[in-house]
């Protein structure tokens, strides 16, 4: 997948959609590395800030943990798709 430099979404929200999906495959599985800011930058051919973005928002979401100088990791899911409701029986 590219990111489309003329689209409306800003550059960090459509690598973070491509590396979301790229968890949800399997792609990068849990526990695992996710690219660096510098193997991100060469992919995508975007400044350092725009990675660390996308990064920041991977983390936000819930999908990925950053550990200062180890790096980005893909989060356990522990119940993907759960709303938080699902425990209630009536």
């Amino acid at each position: 997948m590219t990111v489309d430099l003329e689209g409306p979404e800003p550059l960090y929200e459509q690598i973070a959609v491509i590396l979301s999906a790229r968890i949800a495959d399997g792609t990068y599985p849990p526990r695992r590395r996710v690219p660096s800011e510098a193997a991100i930058c060469d992919e995508f051919s975007v400044s350092r800030p725009t990675a660390r973005s996308a990064l920041q928002l991977l983390s936000q979401r819930g999908l990925i943990v950053t550990v200062r100088g180890k790096g980005s990791f893909v989060m356990e899911q522990t119940n993907p798709g759960a709303t938080g409701d699902s425990d209630s029986t009536d």
